[in-house]
């Protein structure tokens, strides 16, 4: 296991996404599909998206408008990992995005820190293990 990206929440899209590509060199690339709807950027460092940045809707969401917003870890076990989830009574729900051969579970810890565990490889989209 191993930290895949952080989301940062902020109401300043344009300055964030600056920031991050001035200090830290990353660029800018095209998101998924299935997330167009939601306003924000991915910034890559190399082939990996590492940050992503999501445009804070204001004081009234119950989350602060500048604040990390998940912690990723890409793990290579989609099946067995989300039966323990299940077996653990951890709710939980799933993204698919084909375009990059990655399925995502997203859950809480016990005090609400959103954790998101991204799996990629053809096995992961049919279900089976993933080497």
């Amino acid at each position: 296991m191993h930290l895949d990206h952080v989301t940062i929440r902020t109401r300043n899209l344009a300055a964030t996404r600056a920031f991050f590509i001035e200090v830290f060199g990353l660029e800018e690339r095209p998101r998924p599909q299935a997330i167009q709807r939601i306003p924000g950027h991915w910034l890559y460092a190399g082939d990996a998206p590492i940050v992503h940045l999501i445009g804070s809707r204001g004081p009234n969401t119950g989350i602060g408008p500048e604040a990390w917003d998940h912690v990723a870890f890409r793990r290579n076990d989609y099946a067995r990992f989300r039966a323990s989830l299940a077996q653990k009574g951890i709710r939980y729900s799933t993204m698919d995005l084909p375009e990059l051969n990655e399925r995502r579970l997203f859950f809480r810890a016990p005090c609400g820190p959103l954790i998101e565990t991204v799996f990629r490889g053809n096995a992961c989209l049919t279900g089976e293990e993933n080497d």
